[in-house]
């Protein structure tokens, strides 16, 4: 299903394909075009899922703060890496791989410090804490809580598919090394509508704690009023309204450009109206450092 194309000029230069669910908070479908049944890995969408899960397993978050940093993919700007210093404390270890900022300023601010990439700078560092710290909360082992049969992951799994009402088909590791689990956008729409008002206030309050500056998905929530919302790799994007209504999408071709012009389609669909829609609506393609076309959607 193409739900999106890119024009350079006034020429229609590719298209994207994709999948996408927007629900209505009575179960309704608002909208659902390509296969909404087929599990897919939702990536740091699940991130939010996970948090709420870590809590109910005893972790105690200090603060709204570091809950949304575990929902988050953050990036990597100095408040973001405070909490996180913040949520390790000492004695704790990251498992996720050195990785630079997402945010190209804070990147270069390490660089002319004189520092590198760690651990800590790492999108997924707030999840991978919390993580660290629900294992402490349970006498679990920290040195493989990211093996898949840990006891942490093994209760994680078994949280998810039951926010989401649905088995997870197929397990991988994703790219933070922490192991990835498939759902499909029904199944995340069902989640995301389900959210626990902890994990939802504490993301909708704090949006720039789960993207950052000049993120589409804090800009959303911001925009917005009380919708939660997260992003994730390879083109997927979740979010759910106060009255239970949510939306899910995937991207085929992995394409972050695509995915949050598609975000927008849906909350219309579902009758979101609010000026950060009319923002976000196109992607800007440049050329010469200009805008000369966009990624726009086509359904």
């Amino acid at each position: 299903m193409i739900l999106a194309e890119v024009t350079r000029s006034g020429y229609v230069e590719g298209t994207h394909a994709g999948h996408v669910l927007a629900v209505r908070g009575d179960g309704s479908v608002a909208l659902a075009l390509g296969d909404v049944d087929r599990p897919l890995f939702p990536r740091s969408v699940n991130k939010p899922l996970q948090a709420a899960a870590m809590i109910d397993l005893g972790w105690r978050p200090a603060n709204d703060l570091e809950l949304a940093l575990a929902t988050s993919s953050h990036s990597g700007e100095p408040g973001h890496l405070d909490v996180v210093r913040g949520m390790l404390g000492d004695g704790l270890t990251l498992q996720c791989p050195p990785m630079p900022p997402v945010s190209e300023a804070a990147w270069h601010d390490i660089l002319r410090a004189g520092g590198e990439a760690t651990a800590l700078t790492m999108n997924c560092s707030g999840k991978h804490a919390a993580m660290l710290r629900t294992c402490v909360a349970n006498g679990w082992p920290t040195e493989t809580y990211l093996l898949p049969d840990h006891p942490l992951q093994v209760a994680l799994r078994k949280a998810l598919e039951r926010f989401a009402g649905e088995p997870v088909v197929q397990v991988a590791v994703d790219g933070c090394g922490a192991p990835q689990l498939a759902l499909t956008l029904e199944g995340l729409c069902r989640a995301f509508a389900g959210m626990p008002a902890r994990v939802r206030s504490a993301m909708t309050e704090n949006p720039w704690y789960v993207g950052g500056t000049a993120r589409d998905v804090t800009a959303l929530m911001e925009g917005v009023p009380g919708l939660v919302a997260k992003d994730g790799a390879e083109g997927t994007f979740a979010a759910a309204l106060p009255d239970g209504s949510a939306v899910a999408l995937k991207i085929e071709d992995g394409s972050g450009r695509a995915r949050t012009p598609v975000m927008v389609a849906a909350l219309r669909a579902l009758g979101v109206d609010a000026p950060v829609l009319d923002d976000l609506a196109e992607t800007p393609v440049l050329g010469g450092g200009k805008r000369v076309g966009s990624v726009r959607v086509v359904f």
